[in-house]
């Protein structure tokens, strides 16, 4: 059972698409040895493979290599495969199994090409790696995307590179020169790159001027409103027509030169601007747009074609700010999306956040603007002074697509004054309204006492009658007399009688006793008799 004969090593298997290619080292001096192999199938993870069998195509092969494409039927199931040498009747001990899944070893082959030179461009057709073949390693041709490298074919030229669609257009080109370019497939959903086409050269022609021709063509786009604007030079009568095809036509193999549509509203016209939301049915998708220019004779002309992706080509405005100060003493501000009629699908898409800016704009001091970031279009500020001129203005902006809009206009409001010094006033001037009643009350009620007193000593409301009023007035100066020792009232009535020239005078003692002057007292005539008879003699003496 012994052998000399050594086994295979450095085992490798090549896969490209469906080709599978077997690959070994033999270390060996012999000459005159022949390799096979031997493969085992796992339908199922975890489960005992087929029993070992013979690879087809890798049978008493001489050389280092065999293709055993035929045998591969799976290409998500694992295999293992081994193999020997042998002489005859003569066997290597097999070599070390190697394992394997044909798809994550898979490589993606070379894409077909076709090229052809139109008016200073080249129009290029390229074909998926699997065409036109039954078995496919990779079952969606579309999910392909194509990369392109062309050079001038001179020494020292530069390479561009570029991403093309399977039917395209390379231009910006220089005219009557000739260009080279090959191509690879990717495959983005697994991140695989295949194998680079073979290289073909083609010339390019010289490229004919219309003077009529659509120049700069550019999009404008804001808040979902599209427009396309292009230049004309051409002095004479032009008409236009804008016209748009479906990005995803473009992805597929077919032509699609013959799909392009015309703008609703933007056919045979001398604008040189075009409205083209109409046609902005969806925003996952992509469309692009040309203009045919038309002069008088009937000649046409098309434009550089332009893309348009609406989430990524809009551009977002200025929201509206509404502010106000509510009675829980905060500034509330109120957004409103940008976009209008749009404001819905604008803030679904583009999940719009917004910044906010506010300052003091009553201090002399250097403004300090601060900001705030919001995701609802209600926001509040807080630790507001009283009496205060605060400013606002607001930014849409959206993470997602890395975009953000111009500020919105400056919106200003006055802050309240302090609602706790008015109160502080109120209630200090009540307290001193109360502390004054509370000190004038007595003090009024006193000087009301002490006035009626002085009233009644010095100005009695009692006045003496008007016939005595002149007499004795002496006498009557000082009515007040102690209640202790009051004095008995003396009154005397006279009674002379003049007989020429005078009246009768008659004089008559009379007295008045205390229930006759309870006001003044007790009166007696007999305690001041000597002073009546002295007043009386001096009153007759003044009448005579």
């Amino acid at each position: 059972g012994q052998t000399s004969l050594k086994s295979p090593q450095d085992i490798q298997v090549y896969v490209v698409n469906t080709n599978f290619t077997l690959r070994w080292k033999y270390i060996g001096n012999d000459t005159d040895v022949t390799f096979s192999a031997e493969y085992r199938w796992f339908e199922d993870f975890g489960i005992d493979g087929t029993e070992w069998t013979e690879l087809p195509g890798c049978q008493y092969v001489t050389r280092k290599e065999c293709d055993f494409s035929s045998a591969i039927t799976e290409y998500y199931d694992e295999y293992h495969l081994r193999i020997r040498t042998e002489r005859r009747e003569e066997v290597s001990p097999w070599s070390s199994i190697f394992e394997m899944t044909p798809y994550d070893i898979a490589q993606i082959g070379p894409p077909g090409i076709e090229l052809q030179s139109i008016n200073g461009d080249i129009k290029i057709k390229v074909s998926p790696p699997e065409a036109n073949r039954v078995r496919k390693m990779w079952i969606d041709d579309l999910s392909f995307k194509y990369s392109l490298v062309i050079w001038e074919n001179t020494p020292n030229a530069k390479f561009r590179n570029q991403h093309i669609f399977p039917t395209d257009i390379i231009d910006d080109l220089a005219p009557d020169t000739t260009y080279c370019l090959k191509v690879q497939a990717t495959y983005p959903l697994e991140s695989k790159e295949g194998l680079f086409s073979p290289v073909h050269c083609v010339k390019t022609t010289h490229k004919v001027n219309v003077p009529f021709c659509p120049t700069n063509v550019t999009i404008l786009a804001l808040n979902m409103n599209f427009h396309l604007h292009w230049n004309n030079q051409y002095q004479q009568h032009v008409s236009y027509n804008v016209q748009y095809l479906s990005g995803y036509l473009k992805k597929l193999y077919d032509d699609y030169s013959i799909k392009w549509l015309n703008v609703p509203g933007c056919e045979n016209i001398t604008d040189t601007q075009c409205n083209f939301s109409s046609i902005i049915t969806t925003v996952s998708g992509s469309f692009y747009l040309r203009v045919q220019a038309m002069n008088e004779y009937n000649k046409s002309c098309l434009s550089n074609e332009v893309k348009v992706d609406p989430l990524v080509t809009n551009e977002i405005g200025p929201p509206d700010v509404k502010v106000d100060i509510g009675d829980d003493a905060l500034l509330h501000i109120q957004i409103y999306p940008p976009g209008g009629s749009q404001s819905q699908l604008m803030r679904d898409h583009y999940d719009l956040s917004y910044r906010i800016l506010y300052w003091n704009n009553s201090s002399n001091n250097e403004v300090e603007i601060q900001r705030k970031e919001i995701k609802q279009t209600i926001g509040t500020i807080s630790d507001l002074t009283p009496s205060t001129l605060y400013c606002v203005k607001v930014q849409a902006f959206s993470v997602v697509y890395n975009k953000s809009s111009d500020f919105s206009k400056e919106e200003c409001i006055k802050t309240p004054g302090d609602k706790i010094l008015p109160l502080i006033i109120l209630a200090t001037f009540v307290i001193a309204v109360f502390v004054v009643l509370l000190v004038a009350v007595p003090l009024v009620f006193i000087l009301y006492q002490v006035y009626n007193k002085i009233k009644y000593v010095f100005f009695p409301s009692c006045q003496p009658p008007l016939n005595i009023e002149g007499f004795g007035g002496q006498f009557f100066n000082s009515p007040y007399r102690s209640t202790t020792e009051e004095p008995i009232e003396n009154c005397s009535i006279i009674e002379t009688i003049i007989t020429e020239d005078l009246n009768q005078i008659d004089f008559k003692d009379c007295k008045h006793s205390k229930q006759s002057s309870r006001d003044s007292g007790n009166y007696s005539n007999d305690d001041d008799t000597s002073g009546n008879k002295a007043s009386e003699e001096t009153l007759e003496k003044e009448i005579i």
